[in-house]
């Protein structure tokens, strides 16, 4: 473990995305006393809400990450500016969205301006998706590959590759679903080509510390956990009792590709 304080610069692509996935381990290298900065590519501005997609929502959601990073101790705040792409209601790229889409934009550009934040910050390490986008959202895939490049352009030591262990993911959906019917939106199949299988995971790090923070920041996010036709993945999430949710997001899984693959790393600044 470090014993002097280091930087570790979050890259995600919509408000709330930091608290899905990083959120545990945002606040414990906080806690830690290690500097945390979170970077967004878009405000998320088309994302599902009571209020109609656009600028307005986009606003709301800035103020709800900003509130997130408080609740996870983040030193600084950064948004790219580009648009949200959106997602095809069957998954994929939507074919309407924006001039600006995150999706269409150079990645090399893209690369160059979080690779400023990454030298400006001096930092030890880059968190991003890994290849397949998590989900498969392709701003999360446009993500991994400006997050890959700019780490190399910036020099950054660290990639960690957010992701989430599929393989009890895929156990507890296959169970869930006998007894639950989960929102039109959430198609639990989409999962069985999804993040990362076990053998491949590199850091299982334990934030089972930090969850109160990590549900603080997921309840953050309210204008995510409303909109369409029945509750959002988050607000189901949120409805998981206390030491369930423990048990559920106690663990937060990463990739690094610079080590070998199925290695049981157990802090972000851990070595080999």
């Amino acid at each position: 473990m470090p014993t002097k304080p280091r930087t570790a610069v979050f890259f995600h692509a919509h408000p709330d995305d930091e608290a899905l996935l990083t959120a545990g381990t945002m606040a414990m290298l906080a806690a830690e006393g290690h500097r945390v900065v979170l970077v967004v590519a878009t405000a998320g501005e088309r994302g599902l809400a009571e209020m109609d997609p656009g600028d307005e929502l986009g606003e709301t959601r800035l103020k709800e990450l900003y509130t997130s990073a408080a609740l996870l101790g983040c030193a600084r705040v950064e948004c790219l500016g580009y648009g949200d792409s959106g997602l095809s209601p069957k998954g994929g790229v939507a074919e309407e969205r924006p001039d600006n889409a995150f999706i269409d934009a150079d990645s090399d550009k893209a690369a160059r301006e979080l690779a400023e934040i990454l030298k400006d910050e001096s930092a030890d390490l880059l968190a991003i998706y890994d290849p397949a986008g998590g989900y498969g959202h392709p701003d999360h895939v446009q993500v991994h590959r400006v997050g890959r490049r700019a780490a190399e352009l910036a020099g950054t030591e660290i990639v960690l590759e957010a992701t989430v262990n599929r393989d009890p993911l895929l156990k507890a959906l296959k169970l869930a679903g006998k007894v639950y019917r989960f929102p039109p939106e959430f198609d639990p199949r989409t999962f069985e080509s999804a993040y990362t299988a076990g053998d491949q995971i590199t850091h299982r790090v334990n934030v089972r510390k930090y969850t109160k923070q990590k549900r603080a920041s997921m309840e953050a996010h309210v204008s995510q956990a409303s909109g369409g036709d029945s509750d959002r993945t988050l607000a189901v999430m949120l409805k998981i009792p206390g030491p369930l949710y423990r048990l559920v997001f106690g663990t937060e899984w990463f990739v690094r590709r610079d080590v070998p693959p199925g290695t049981r790393l157990t802090h972000p600044f851990e070595q080999v």
